[in-house]
């Protein structure tokens, strides 16, 4: 007999923990489909099959966020890093310039691209205390085409807590914390996010597209980074990534059973709570983020004997806690608290925590 194995606590910042029911079903998947005798890694895209796995997902998508008429929804490929190229190419109006507030890695690599057909202008930016905290009390210039931000910041392990107020066309990445809050997608032009966070496997990347900025951008867009041709195409404009889009199809019916987006919200707070309070409370830990602009997502922490660490990383491998390393750029620990992850797995990284302090 198989022996079985002891529960892993996934803190991986992704690809991250997605639920077992959706593991096992799209398994299911893997060797016969809809009961086809076929894969769905084998069948056509432009199967009736596979269309109704695609319209089933766009519609879980506005449904759970409550997306207004008068958007898109598509599934791509090329990750949020194409995101950063296909959102400035999409949003260059007259003046060419984009607006960015400069929050950490991923941010800086979107201004990055939006220089490639116009110029990326810095509207604010917290790279003078390696992005440990939000800006605010900025002005956003009146002459940008669209101001871009990302709303949860994965290696800092901040986030914002509201949207930006701007008169000008708002654009964002939400890779890290789509479907983990509420949010009001009309305040936005181009929300996109890569699946392998909140919603699914790596490999595709989901988009919201407000319909009325289709098709004018005031530079020449290729084929392929035009939001419009993939929009004409309901995402069928090229072979789709299907295995991807499928399993975020199921975890986004997972999350739909469970309550949908509010009930996670609340779900979410109380394991960021329930983290935060041991980080504050535990003289040996301290948080490397501002109180006020941490993250749900990404609790960032370092110990503040790190003669310690060792010690703690036995007692986490002991307690089958995986993932918890911090990104380079940070240093100490990370725990990313996606979905999936439940609160008790948070309550075993929290003792584990309070064990260090008592044999300290």
């Amino acid at each position: 007999m198989e022996a079985t194995m002891a529960k892993v606590h996934n803190y991986s910042a992704g690809p991250c923990i997605l639920p077992q029911e959706v593991f096992e079903e799209a398994s299911k998947a893997v060797l016969n489909f809809d009961n086809l005798g076929l894969s769905i890694l084998e069948i056509s895209h432009r199967s009736k099959n596979f269309v109704a796995v695609m319209e089933e997902a766009r519609s879980l998508v506005k449904e759970l966020l409550n997306v207004p008429d008068g958007y898109t929804v598509l599934f791509l490929q090329g990750g949020a890093s194409t995101g950063f190229l296909m959102s400035a190419y999409n949003m260059m109006r007259e003046n060419k310039k984009g607006g960015y507030l400069n929050t950490g890695a991923w941010a800086k690599k979107a201004m990055k691209e939006g220089n490639f057909m116009g110029k990326a202008v810095e509207v604010a930016s917290s790279a003078d205390k390696n992005y440990s905290y939000i800006p605010k009390g900025y002005s956003i210039p009146s002459d940008i085409d669209y101001l871009h931000y990302t709303s949860n910041n994965t290696i800092a392990g901040t986030q914002f807590k509201a949207v930006p107020e701007t008169n000008v066309p708002l654009v964002c990445d939400m890779s890290s914390d789509i479907f983990s809050k509420e949010i009001d997608v009309s305040k936005f032009d181009i929300i996109y996010a890569g699946a392998q966070k909140n919603m699914g496997p790596a490999g595709t990347t989901l988009y919201i597209v407000k319909d009325e900025i289709l098709g004018k951008s005031s530079v020449p867009v290729p084929t392929m980074l035009d939001l419009k041709t993939h929009a004409d195409k309901d995402s069928m404009f090229n072979t789709p990534p299907v295995y991807p889009v499928y399993v975020s199809m199921l975890n986004l019916r997972w999350l739909k059973k469970n309550g949908g987006v509010a009930a996670i919200e609340k779900v979410n707070n109380a394991k960021a709570e329930l983290l935060y309070a041991e980080i504050d409370r535990n003289p040996l830990f301290k948080g490397t983020t501002a109180v006020e602009d941490r993250s749900n997502m990404n609790v960032t922490f370092v110990l503040n004997d790190e003669g310690l660490t060792d010690k703690f990383n036995e007692l986490l491998a002991n307690a089958n806690i995986s993932g918890l390393k911090g990104h380079r750029s940070v240093g100490g620990f990370r725990a990313s608290m996606y979905n999936a992850l439940p609160l008790s797995s948070v309550q075993v990284l929290v003792d584990t925590m309070q064990e260090l302090e008592k044999i300290s």
